[in-house]
């Protein structure tokens, strides 16, 4: 199938402008990413699904520490299998275009780092966030943890400990984090706080974007 206007119906690209933050030529491109992950399957059209495995192929996704909830959060299946349908990927597009307002990408951003999904984002929450941006970096805190323990200790002693060392230290981080945003002191940062503290972040919209 090509990628000219006959993909969709006029009323279509009128509906999907008029629900996301893109042009009709953007939505046409966003289309053709789509196909492009499937390129191998010729009969692959705007009525199929990606499976999570196939979003992660995308270059945006690739070391993205953040792939699995991003999808999670955009994905529309009821399955728990966290598929993509064309619309349920041009909507992910849409918020990470730079014509996405801020206080959407906010809204999302939150969403994603809400791992409980309970309404808010917590000290665990946080912690898992802080784990994601530390990467390698994060086992290698927890390696020279271990060589701390390791006098005249079995390797799971040291292995427990060094764990909850680690635990603790995150925690202490997570819980400086919340201090300074946690506008009502329960503990937890809501919506509003969150959108609070990262609206006064202007590196923000920059990194939660994907080029068209």
């Amino acid at each position: 199938m090509g990628l000219g206007s006959s993909v969709f119906t006029e009323q279509e690209l009128d509906d999907y402008q008029e629900l996301t933050y893109l042009t009709k030529k953007e939505i046409h491109h966003v289309y053709k990413r789509f196909r492009e992950i499937r390129s191998h399957d010729p009969n692959f059209s705007k009525h199929d699904k990606l499976s999570k495995e196939d979003i992660f192929k995308l270059p945006e996704f690739a070391v993205n520490p953040f792939k699995e909830r991003i999808v999670n959060v955009f994905s529309s299946s009821t399955s728990g299998d966290d598929s993509m349908t064309f619309e349920d990927f041009l909507d992910m597009m849409s918020v990470f275009s730079d014509n996405a307002p801020v206080s959407i990408k906010i809204e999302y951003a939150f969403r994603i780092y809400d791992f409980d999904e309970d309404g808010f984002i917590g000290t665990d929450d946080i912690i898992k966030v802080i784990k994601g941006l530390l990467g390698e970096n994060c086992a290698t805190m927890l390696n020279e943890l271990k060589e701390k323990q390791k006098k005249g200790k079995q390797n799971t002693q040291v292995e427990r400990e060094s764990q909850q060392q680690l635990h603790e230290v995150l925690k202490q981080v997570a819980d400086s984090i919340i201090d300074d945003a946690d506008l009502d002191n329960d503990g937890q940062l809501s919506l509003a706080e969150f959108d609070h503290v990262m609206g006064k972040t202007p590196e923000f919209a920059k990194s939660f974007r994907i080029r068209l």
